[in-house]
């Protein structure tokens, strides 16, 4: 059965896709196919694409019903129409990134789209009830704590990127150092003013994300809430699995755990930007 299913492996295909990807096609054969073969990687695949069905669906949802408040929140229904034009386009995308053999540059690109969807998302989410939450402060507290806040979501925002492209270098490394050891990668990491830059630039998250804690603490009523508690742990616990792929070794469990934990910071930084928001005329 096995040798049957091999003889029917389309050669030609996975040649021409190895030509594309910078690879000897004549390297392609029915042997190394199977050697390289890994479930893991196909099972995971197969989740990604069962998952990407019911985010457009409740993309799609979501705009229906954004619908019946354009009148009354027009911001809301263009956040749902944005939220499913960037589900569609990053769908496409995501197409792309496989066909490209995760090629330098589309997989950031689709990454990118990710974090404005969640942005759009959290929006909808958060303007569409009828007493959306915010941070009860003084106009002047409010107006310092923006700025950190601000301050907060772009390093935030250009962490992610980086991330994105240090996750492209890891990509490249697997597919053209498969047998060595995942711990010989760090050096190979450390050549990348990226890899440094990225490592280094958390500070400047940690920093950030404190002062704006802090000022939060200070100035709001009751004290910091679970939304900024909620970030500040977030990127306590982002520095440690930082630290662990550093020093230790670069485990695929923490790097899944880190990217995770990067779409969650983001979330809770674009809702602590809306709580701080104020209606017209409202002090």
């Amino acid at each position: 059965v096995v040798l049957t299913y091999a003889s029917k492996l389309p050669i030609v295909k996975f040649q021409n896709k190895a030509k594309r990807m910078g690879r000897d096609p004549n390297t392609i054969t029915t042997e190394t196919l199977r050697q390289e073969f890994n479930p893991r990687h196909v099972w995971t695949e197969f989740v990604n694409r069962l998952t990407s069905l019911p985010v457009g669906f409740f993309s799609l949802s979501t705009f229906i019903a954004a619908f019946w408040l354009r009148q009354r929140r027009p911001l809301v229904f263009w956040m749902a129409f944005t939220s499913f034009v960037v589900v569609l386009i990053n769908a496409w995308m995501g197409a792309k990134v496989v066909y490209s053999g995760l090629s330098p540059g589309v997989l950031t690109t689709h990454l990118a789209l990710a974090m404005s969807l969640l942005g759009t998302l959290a929006y909808c989410a958060w303007r569409g009830t009828d007493t959306p939450w915010r941070i009860r402060m003084e106009a002047g507290p409010l107006a310092k704590t923006r700025v950190a806040v601000y301050v907060l979501l772009a390093v935030t925002l250009t962490e992610g990127i980086l991330g994105s492209q240090i996750r492209e270098m890891t990509d490249e490394l697997q597919k053209f150092h498969a047998n060595a050891p995942r711990s010989t990668w760090i050096a190979e990491l450390e050549q990348s003013w990226v890899y440094l830059f990225h490592r280094s630039f958390s500070w400047v998250v940690l920093a950030a994300t404190v002062w704006a804690w802090l000022l939060t603490k200070r100035h709001r009523e009751g004290g910091a809430g679970k939304v900024e508690k909620a970030a500040l742990g977030i990127v306590l616990a982002q520095m440690v699995l930082g630290l662990v792929m550093a020093q230790v070794h670069i485990y695929s469990w923490v790097q899944v755990l880190h990217v995770g934990l990067s779409a969650i910071l983001l979330t809770v930084v674009w809702l602590w930007t809306f709580g701080l928001s104020r209606e017209k005329g409202q002090p």
